[in-house]
């Protein structure tokens, strides 16, 4: 079964210095159907302008993932990793039993672009770490790529999760088709640019699509899609 989310249809906030689109409840935005989607509790779509970000502050028992789209952001956090994340990169905070961090767009004029992505931990009050990889480009052109996997199951370019879920990438630069067998017959994906076709319906840009039930998702996608696929239990 496959139940779409149109972009429009997610949360949305202008502060000023954030625009955010969220595809869950979040922070002001709450709709009780639209709390989370198995592991996965948080998709925000932000785009923060020049000098902003949000300012030093705490998390804990969540694996949180933040993929940037364009522009950088630099990241801060307690246990002393400091640097910036940019496109075609991936980084994970294990937050555990508690973390301190800030996410500052470096820029004074160039906004940047990133979801921020959080999933459920199978196993709660564990140390918090942080993990930063840079994607292999090649791995993910035109076929689905694993940027996010459980723990023990991790290569270089991969950064480990303490949850059973793996987090797949593609950029296109030709019209293909694109498969993907599920493992738990259970998965989101969501478009960040370009158009694919699942079973007839078109998806756009900000679109996310929830998956249950079935073995193996088929997309015929555009040359410029760009999403990321979530292969959940």
């Amino acid at each position: 079964m496959f139940v779409l989310r149109r972009s429009r249809e997610r949360g949305h906030a202008d502060l000023g210095w954030l625009h955010t689109r969220h595809s869950f409840s979040f922070g002001h935005y709450h709709d009780p159907k639209h709390m989370g989607f198995a592991s996965l509790r948080v998709i925000n779509e932000d785009v923060v302008r020049g000098g902003g970000g949000f300012a030093p502050h705490g998390h804990a028992n969540m694996e949180i993932v933040t993929y940037v789209i364009a522009g950088q952001l630099a990241h801060r956090d307690s246990l002393g990793n400091a640097g910036l994340i940019q496109p075609g990169e991936i980084q994970r905070m294990s937050a555990g039993r508690g973390i301190q961090h800030s996410e500052m767009n470096p820029s004074n004029d160039t906004p940047v672009h990133l979801l921020q992505i959080w999933l459920t931990p199978e196993i709660h009050d564990t140390p918090p770490d942080y993990a930063h990889e840079t994607l292999d480009a090649n791995l993910l052109r035109n076929r689905w790529g694993l940027i996010a996997a459980p723990r023990g199951e991790t290569t270089g370019g991969v950064v480990g999760l303490r949850r059973d879920a793996r987090i797949h990438a593609v950029r296109c630069d030709q019209s293909t088709s694109l498969s993907h067998a599920l493992r738990h017959g259970k998965g989101w994906l969501q478009v960040i640019d370009g158009e694919a076709c699942c079973e007839s319906v078109i998806l756009s840009a900000g679109d996310g699509l929830a998956i249950t039930a079935v073995t193996q998702l088929d997309l015929d996608v555009s040359d410029n899609f760009h999403a990321l696929l979530f292969d959940l239990s």
